[in-house]
């Protein structure tokens, strides 16, 4: 994997273990708005897309009065509440981020909006390994488009041959192979069977450390 400067990774899933609180979120406001039963979302076509896509849908299928800003903002509240009193990081995630920094430029791409991104770096001193920061907010499209991590890479100043994603979902690791990315695809979030289209798949960090790290690291 030495031929690598740039590693870039997603977030929700990735660096934090938000895809459930997204869910419960999302089912609270769903509760809230009467569609607690009858909402008809698959939650897990969504891992990797932006809130807006589920509530675009949602909306298209269930034309509530509600508009798309009043939803994305009232979910938006909830998650970073939960969020904040929990900080589910991964464990294993600070300890890798801090060897990878030391041998490739690092960057996170993420469906989230800055507020929330801003949020979970702030937790375990996180923000220091990410000199570039991407936001669907920033691109004039989400993933599974490549939007979010070509421009981490211009940022970067790295070629996106040149780039490895780490991501959990399925339309994230289409993002990166549209980018001409190598991706590899983490099972936190998806069974094996949904990231196959990952040049590789691993299931813990150190998986990942020794794929991207020096074989004598420790």
């Amino acid at each position: 994997m030495s031929q690598f400067r740039g590693i870039i990774f997603d977030m929700d899933g990735v660096i934090v273990d938000s895809e459930p609180v997204h869910e419960r979120a999302f089912r609270e406001v769903f509760k809230e708005i009467g569609y607690g039963e009858t909402h008809g979302i698959d939650f897990p076509f969504y891992y990797g897309r932006s809130d807006h896509a589920l509530w675009q849908d949602f909306i298209t299928k269930h034309h509530p009065i509600e508009t798309l800003e009043q939803l994305t903002d009232r979910k938006q509240r909830l998650f970073l509440q939960i969020i904040r009193e929990e900080e589910p990081i991964f464990e294993a995630l600070p300890d890798l981020l801090a060897q990878l920094s030391g041998q490739y430029k690092l960057a996170l791409a993420s469906g989230s909006f800055h507020p929330v991104i801003e949020v979970i770096l702030s937790m375990k001193n996180l923000r220091q390994y990410f000199p570039v920061v991407v936001s669907v907010q920033d691109v004039p499209r989400g993933k599974p488009a490549p939007d979010v991590f070509l421009r981490a890479a211009e940022l970067l100043q790295v070629k996106p041959a040149e780039c490895c994603v780490v991501e959990d979902a399925a339309a994230g690791i289409e993002a990166a192979i549209a980018a001409h990315m190598t991706v590899i695809g983490i099972t936190n979030s998806l069974p094996r069977e949904k990231l196959t289209r990952a040049h590789h798949l691993v299931s813990t960090y150190k998986e990942i450390a020794d794929l991207l790290l020096p074989l004598d690291h420790p």
